[in-house]
């Protein structure tokens, strides 16, 4: 079994901390560890890190190699520019399907968080069962908790079988991130769960829906193919990174497949999206309060609030629901509820051409 860890995007809902050369996944923003380094000790048990592959961009791979010492440097793969999950995918599966076209993949982003990690890996462990034995893509679906606009749903089907335990269930549908009268007609009829955006699969199997759904991806990876491990890998997979399209996985061939399996992962999952979800999973004080912090805190008369500093002195008063982030050139102060929108932060500093705040 190989695991393809997604280590794109920028993470910009998680500014001040996070940046354009030191994005999400590279940060301590939950515990001592980053939370690359989380997301591989996680898996380690099930997968040995010679069959960990890590998909990142070129500005962020000195640094996560530095992270990432027990990976392989040969495990490392480097986008020349982002385009989306369907060709990080496919690059990856195109380097495992080198060693075997028959092993199974599970594809993971870089940045969730798991609570129960045994019993996230128990469900891989069954994933990729069930993924031995026929042309399935299986994913893994969230049992939502509220009308969530921010993920995409999937609609269970009909129960195909049992796998260690774990029922795997046909998918019926899977839809777009819905607006929130959709997502809430989604819970009150049942059967819907989150997308988590985890997969499973045979490598062959995912690189034949990408011959059948996504031909212009397919015939770019064919490209790169006797390219790999030669002096020319880089200079053809830059080639083909600037003609092929930028498109998820979920939408260029998972919403159009009708071999898709679903088995539910109730592991204690959060994605890890913005501040909001870190005060969600956050132990909090008897005000409700969540705090990170290397300096100190001071709240009079403060609740249900997320303070995150790592040197300052943060003093609170007469506040409630607020997000609080702290750095050494930058102060964030959100109203909760409020911190997707904190990428439009970062879009205004862009544009207004304040890249040292980048």
């Amino acid at each position: 079994m190989y695991a393809v860890i997604m280590a794109g995007g920028k993470g910009t809902r998680f500014w001040p901390r996070s940046r354009e050369k030191m994005p999400k996944h590279l940060l301590d923003i939950v515990c001592e560890k980053t939370i690359i380094q989380e997301t591989i000790d996680r898996i380690a048990p099930l997968i040995p890190a010679e069959n960990i592959l890590i998909v990142t961009g070129i500005s962020h791979a000195k640094e996560l190699m530095k992270q990432v010492p027990q990976i392989p440097e040969g495990n490392i793969i480097i986008e020349p520019v982002g385009r989306n999950t369907a060709p990080c995918i496919g690059l990856a599966a195109l380097h495992i399907a080198r060693k075997s076209s028959d092993e199974i993949m599970v594809a993971l982003p870089a940045d969730h968080l798991i609570k129960d990690a045994k019993r996230f890996r128990h469900i891989l462990s069954a994933a990729a069962v069930m993924a031995r034995r026929g042309d399935y893509l299986i994913t893994i679906g969230i049992t939502p908790i509220c009308p969530e606009t921010g993920y995409g749903y999937l609609e269970k089907g009909t129960r195909k079988t049992t796998v260690k335990g774990e029922d795997i269930f046909e998918v019926k549908s899977i839809r777009e991130k819905p607006a929130l009268s959709q997502a809430k007609a989604f819970l009150k009829k049942g059967g819907f769960y989150w997308n988590s955006g985890m997969f499973v699969w045979r490598v062959d199997r995912i690189l034949g829906a990408l011959k059948k759904w996504l031909p212009d991806l397919y015939e770019g990876l064919l490209e790169i193919e006797p390219a790999l491990g030669s002096h020319q890998e880089k200079s053809v997979v830059d080639r083909v990174y600037e003609k092929i399209q930028s498109i998820s996985i979920d939408y260029g061939v998972m919403e159009k497949a009708e071999n898709v399996l679903l088995v539910r992962g109730d592991f204690g999952w959060s994605d890890m999206g913005c501040w909001d979800a870190l005060w969600e999973v956050s132990e909090k004080d008897e005000h409700g309060n969540a705090t990170h912090v290397s300096g100190n805190f001071v709240g009079i008369d403060t609740r249900n609030s997320l303070i995150h500093s790592q040197r300052k002195l943060v003093a609170l008063v007469g506040v409630e629901d607020l997000i609080v982030v702290e750095t050494d050139d930058s102060l964030l102060v959100c109203k909760r509820g409020c911190s997707q929108n904190v990428k439009k932060v970062v879009e205004a500093l862009d544009a207004k051409k304040m890249r040292d705040y980048l």
